[in-house]
């Protein structure tokens, strides 16, 4: 049988994905951990976010209507970073973030950009003065893990500083993190926008549509996570709040990664909705998620 090398390569991805599917089920079947726990909290509307986002990052669709799970989708490296985050928060004493950021970046090689990619194979290489929104993308167990607006921050401040130690960089790190907070803790949409322009400056005016006409592609902070915060803002559910970030363009799977944190603390994730999300990861990031759902709270 004689396939078009495009048509053999889709079909070599379905089986792969769905080999992956497969293991990762009956993996999650097998584990001891409660899916109802990490479905309702935790940090798994960002990975959400960033494997649905996946495949529209280089190549926009600035409609609603995708299928939200698809074989061409993977987690890229807002979820690898957001898992470093989660593991360092529990075991800060081990090693510092640094430390723990680089082992699971070069771990798991993705789609990093040029001075991160660096800063992740020099081991005596600081902070780079990045506003990018790495930041902010990676910075959701933070908001789950502190009870508190002060504590928020400092750990926010921290985990931005070792790469994105421009003032925008913490500042989207801090934005996001405290806004996690905030939602899970009860306060109201309305609520949340005031706080946010009025604490941190961004303008939350523009809506979806206005943005998705003239949409770019912008890694910087003070562009995507206003962006950011706005599709979480005119979402009804936590699908809707995915699809509307990633069809107003630009970066995608990192907009929605930080469209799923808030979105998640809001609303919850649908149970399948994280039981197909799961089957995309490896086995260690999923323990890291279990170890981080023991210690949720805590501190």
């Amino acid at each position: 049988m004689n396939l078009e090398p495009k048509l053999l390569k889709k079909c070599i991805s379905y089986l792969e994905w769905l080999l992956s599917f497969i293991f990762s089920y009956d993996l999650l079947s097998n584990c001891t951990f409660d899916i109802d726990s990490i479905k309702k909290r935790r940090m798994i509307g960002a990975i959400i976010g960033d494997i649905v986002g996946s495949r529209f990052e280089f190549n926009n669709y600035l409609k609603t209507d995708f299928k939200f799970f698809h074989p061409d989708c993977q987690f890229t490296d807002d979820t690898i970073c957001t898992v470093a985050v989660a593991d360092w928060l529990m075991n800060p004493q081990k090693q510092s973030l640094s430390k723990t950021m680089r082992q699971w970046c070069k771990k798991y090689p993705s789609s990093y950009g040029d001075r991160f990619r660096r800063w992740i194979q020099d081991e005596e290489m600081e902070a780079y003065n990045s506003y990018g929104n790495g930041s902010a993308m990676r910075v959701s167990p933070v908001g789950w893990y502190f009870n508190s607006i002060f504590d928020v921050c400092e750990a926010a401040k921290a985990s931005a500083s070792i790469t994105h130690n421009h003032p925008e960089g913490i500042k989207g790190a801090q934005c996001i993190a405290t806004s996690i907070l905030l939602l899970r803790q009860g306060m109201s949409k309305q609520e949340l926008k005031m706080y946010i322009e009025t604490t941190y400056g961004y303008m939350l005016d523009l809506k979806c549509s206005w943005i998705r006409t003239h949409s770019r592609f912008d890694e910087t902070c003070q562009v995507t996570v206003p962006q950011a915060i706005t599709a979480f803002l005119e979402s009804t559910d936590f699908e809707t709040a995915i699809r509307l970030a990633i069809s107003i363009g630009g970066d995608s799977d990192t907009i929605a990664a930080i469209t799923g944190s808030m979105a998640e603390a809001f609303y919850g994730v649908p149970e399948d909705m994280a039981r197909e999300a799961l089957a995309y990861l490896p086995a260690d990031m999923i323990e890291v998620m279990r170890q981080f759902n023991d210690h949720y709270g805590r501190v």
